[in-house]
């Protein structure tokens, strides 16, 4: 390929998750430490919000590449904020895993219809979440680097 040729991508650094940033909101702080303690392991900024409200102020300040969304929440609930931000053009390729504790079929309907990528239910299994972040993440980060080749950075 002469004058045409695509460029390359640095295939170490699609793997490399520790520009990545993770958003945790839950209004229970044990929920939060716990999850906080099942995603040490990868070298990713984390940062937490209580509520609905201090989500969506954070997403606005931290920009996270991937937010685990608990449901049911004071002020704001986790439906009401991935509807938000799914329908926003700045926010609406943020990759949302809902973590629920409720079990219903119609809840999961809910979920899907709001915008999440994907949902886990409480209690959250610690090698059920760290595979769907890390795996949620590659796809998040590639998409971001494909955006940035499109536009040429």
């Amino acid at each position: 390929m002469s004058g045409s040729q695509l460029p390359t991508i640095d295939e170490s650094a699609l793997t490399d998750l520790s520009t990545a940033k993770i958003l945790l909101v839950d209004d229970n702080q044990q929920n939060l430490e716990l999850m906080q303690a099942y995603l040490e392991s990868l070298p990713c900024k984390i940062s937490t919000a209580r509520d609905g409200l201090e989500a969506i102020e954070a997403v606005q300040r931290e920009k996270p590449d991937l937010i685990l969304l608990d449901v049911m929440m004071p002020k704001m609930s986790g439906f009401e904020v991935c509807r938000k931000l799914k329908s926003e053009p700045a926010t609406r390729d943020m990759v949302v895993i809902m973590v629920t504790a409720l079990h219903e079929v119609g809840d999961h309907e809910r979920a899907v219809e709001s915008g999440t990528d994907d949902f886990l239910t409480k209690p959250v299994n610690k090698l059920e979440l760290v595979t769907r972040v890390r795996s949620l993440l590659r796809v998040a980060l590639l998409k971001r680097k494909l955006t940035e080749l499109l536009q040429g950075r």
